[in-house]
């Protein structure tokens, strides 16, 4: 009875999720490009957006960049979502959540699309950045993350800020990049639905029976 119960459970919390629809909340994606700020191993860059505030919080679909023309023979250019510093007061990048899965060479201008390895849940009304680095020095080439002018748009009580910040070292040291653009960007991510009432009345019947039997023996 405890595994019908688990199955049962899991296929309600499965069918729900699926019931939602991958939907674009933020994007400052652009035709037109005003310039690119470099990324190598010693020049990370960060953008920082909030979600919205959906109870059940978010399934990150995946992350679009769009990238300018590379410079010089850069490699091992790395997407990577990171939660706020816990310093109070300081909205920069904390510890990384995760990297995510796409082209480790978007070395040609276009829009690259970047995905989590596994299911990568954002909580409701919360900041988040997307970190770039790469595994060559800037001295050796950069990838360059393309800027607008235009600025973005977002839906769904999700906001993005237009500054990008830089590090030499991811780490430490953030601050604001010389650059006046708005990094290019768009950000796929499904809400999770709050169960139904008949769910958790259906949930509920389910313990109620098995604790009963339970009881019994």
């Amino acid at each position: 009875m405890k595994k019908i119960i688990v199955l049962f459970v899991t296929v309600l919390i499965a069918s729900q999720i699926v019931q939602a629809q991958g939907t674009v909340y933020v994007s400052s994606l652009n035709p037109t490009s005003t310039g690119s700020p470099s990324v190598a191993s010693d020049y990370w860059l960060a953008a920082l957006f909030e979600t919205g505030n959906n109870a059940g919080g978010y399934m990150l679909d995946s992350i679009q960049l769009g990238m300018a023309d590379a410079l010089g023979n850069p490699s091992g250019f790395t997407v990577m979502l990171y939660a706020k510093s816990s310093f109070v007061g300081a909205i920069l990048p904390g510890s990384s959540l995760g990297t995510l899965n796409g082209s480790a060479n978007p070395s040609t201008a276009g829009i690259y699309a970047y995905t989590p390895a596994s299911n990568l849940t954002l909580s409701p009304s919360t900041f988040y950045f997307i970190v770039l680095t790469a595994g060559t020095t800037i001295v050796n080439g950069s990838y360059e993350w393309s800027e607008s002018a235009y600025p973005p748009s977002a839906s769904g009580d999700w906001s993005v800020d237009n500054a990008v910040l830089h590090s030499s070292n991811g780490t430490s040291g953030w601050s604001t990049t010389p650059y006046f653009g708005i990094a290019q960007f768009a950000i796929t991510a499904t809400p999770i639905p709050e169960p139904s009432p008949s769910w958790l009345l259906l949930l509920g019947s389910g313990i109620f029976i098995y604790a009963r039997r339970a009881l019994r023996r």
